[in-house]
């Protein structure tokens, strides 16, 4: 018996490796060699590549392509219809299968809605991609980025709350849900231990 549900209109493919209770909806395609976590959920019209990594508790979205050489760790949120890519200067007529870039998306992170994530950066923990926003070059731990190409705009609590931080110096702030204590130090963004 499978440990998670897969919708009838699915395909997973034999060899995929899928974590307890993950659900998989409409119309999604699990390539055989995904690592999948537990308790993730694939939402419509999601196709997951072979050399792909994803942890626990991923969301992923209607709409969504994870692409070879992609990791997500645990705790990702991928918004409707954002964008990963695999090749950095792709043509029809060259095949660059070869030139693959690694992706990683850092625990917690968040990807907005029809958010682009350009092949070859990482995503750092907690850090919040803003919806239409193209992503080509790393995004630090907590960032709050936007705009194309995206820009730091603030700085994000692990609650996904924007945090009363400069976009740069130095200066503390508390999550206005959690309680929890963040400092600014030098471009990096810390929660402080209770």
């Amino acid at each position: 018996m499978l440990g998670y549900t897969v919708h009838p209109s699915a395909i997973v493919d034999d060899g995929a490796e899928i974590g307890d209770g993950t659900r998989i909806w409409h119309w999604v395609h699990i390539s055989s060699g995904a690592r999948i976590g537990r308790d993730c959920s694939f939402g419509q019209n999601v196709f997951v590549a072979n050399k792909v990594v994803i942890g626990n508790n991923a969301k992923i979205q209607n709409n969504v392509s994870i692409y070879d050489n992609v990791t997500l760790e645990d705790d990702v949120f991928c918004g409707p219809s954002m964008v990963f890519t695999n090749v950095y200067n792709p043509r029809a007529a060259v095949s660059r299968k070869a030139e693959y870039r690694d992706t990683l998306v850092k625990r917690g992170a968040t990807l907005g809605a029809n958010c682009t994530i350009v092949c070859g950066i990482t995503v750092g923990e907690y850090s919040f991609v803003a919806a239409g926003a193209v992503a080509n070059r790393d995004v630090p731990a907590h960032a709050l980025v936007a705009g194309v190409p995206a820009r730091r705009i603030g700085w994000m609590s692990r609650h996904g709350e924007r945090l009363d931080l400069p976009v740069d110096g130095n200066g503390r702030a508390r999550c206005p849900v959690a309680g929890d204590v963040y400092e600014l130090r030098d471009g990096v963004v810390e929660r402080l231990e209770p």
